[in-house]
């Protein structure tokens, strides 16, 4: 960008100055060197002002459609939108987020390709929402660092190769995590066996509970409430927060401790839209993303003692396994879950694990 009527090198054309000279009526005379010099100032000055001229001014601002593998009613939901709410706020000019909804809009199994295809730009999801595209997305919740401690130790930069080749998908951030899941019941039981058990599952739970000797079901989270109602499910895998969000609580009795991995709601965005943005926007973005992450270890401490507590209000009754059985049932869940991640990908799958475990 340069000034209007200023070459290349910020020098006024020699058209412009007759011109100048014509509308004065008065014969041309060339000008002096100490006016061509303060011509050349003023065209750099304008040149200048031009470069550090805010990206809201050169920039034209960019609406992305974003969409929730949930329901609007969950509190990480919720939260999310809050989040767009800021970011609304401080983008204008800049980004602005259209939220268009949850699963009816997309449902749940189909935000993954609807991300990959740019049907949408964004989406909070879990990766086991579309193990589908790429069976690595499970290894994210037996994650056990932070991501915090991720983005440091390069597991993130891994975990974006990955999902770029594999997805189409940029990975933007992580929100919530240190938040185990459970396994709420209708039965009591007092070891790590659940050999005759029906349970619903998602495939975050899958192999674990098949391991462990149960008869797994799927369905659609709408229909768990009526399915424990009636008997056809004994229980269900799901972190400590959401139950009530979906009323499971009115028919679940007990909650298995200890838990076991970790809630992985990802922002993921289409490549596609990531490349069209410019880097600007993108460092906007990433900085948001920070803010979300550097909140989730103070949300996951605040939140956890008053949902045990609404949990016990709410008649939940609590199991706590012994020492070995809780030992039992911990490395049992891990170790079917990254058995079938390395299975389902070779390639990728034990240096996730190396990863994304301490050293």
């Amino acid at each position: 960008m340069r000034a209007i009527g200023v070459n290349a090198d910020g020098i006024p054309p020699v058209w412009l100055i007759h011109f100048f000279a014509l509308r004065s009526k008065r014969p041309f005379t060339p000008p002096s060197e100490t006016t061509m010099k303060h011509l050349i100032r003023l065209s750099i000055a304008s040149l200048c002002t031009a470069l550090v001229m805010p990206l809201s001014a050169q920039a034209q601002e960019t609406t992305l459609r974003v969409v929730s593998g949930f329901a609007e009613n969950l509190s990480y939901v919720i939260r999310m939108q809050q989040m767009f709410d800021k970011l609304n706020k401080e983008g204008k000019g800049v980004l602005q987020m259209n939220f268009i909804g949850g699963p009816k809009a997309i449902p749940p199994f189909e935000v993954g390709n609807a991300v990959k295809t740019g049907v949408v730009d964004m989406a909070l999801t879990t990766g086991a929402f579309y193990t589908n595209l790429m069976p690595e997305a499970d290894a994210l919740k037996m994650a056990q660092l932070t991501i915090t401690e991720q983005r440091k130790s390069g597991a993130f930069d891994l975990i974006n190769e990955i999902w770029s080749k594999k997805a189409n998908m940029y990975y933007l951030g992580r929100m919530g995590e240190q938040q185990p899941f459970y396994l709420y019941l209708t039965k009591k039981i007092d070891k790590a066996d659940l050999t005759g058990l029906k349970l619903r599952i998602t495939p975050v739970y899958r192999d674990f509970f098949q391991v462990m000797g149960a008869t797994v079901i799927t369905t659609a989270p709408g229909e768990v409430y009526t399915a424990l109602e009636r008997g056809v499910v004994d229980g269900y895998g799901w972190p400590l927060l959401g139950i009530f969000d979906l009323g499971w609580h009115e028919k679940t009795k007990f909650r298995i401790e200890p838990g076991f991995y970790a809630i992985e709601l990802g922002v993921i965005f289409s490549a596609n839209t990531w490349r069209k943005l410019n880097p600007a926007q993108r460092a906007f973005l990433e900085k948001q993303a920070v803010w979300l992450e550097s909140q989730n270890v103070d949300m996951a401490a605040k939140d956890a003692p008053a949902e045990i507590k609404k949990q016990q209000d709410a008649g939940l009754q609590v199991i706590k396994l012994d020492a070995e059985q809780s030992r039992i049932l911990q490395k049992t869940a891990y170790d079917a879950a990254w058995d079938a991640v390395v299975k389902s990908s070779p390639a990728h799958g034990a240096k996730l694990r190396e990863m994304l475990e301490p050293k």
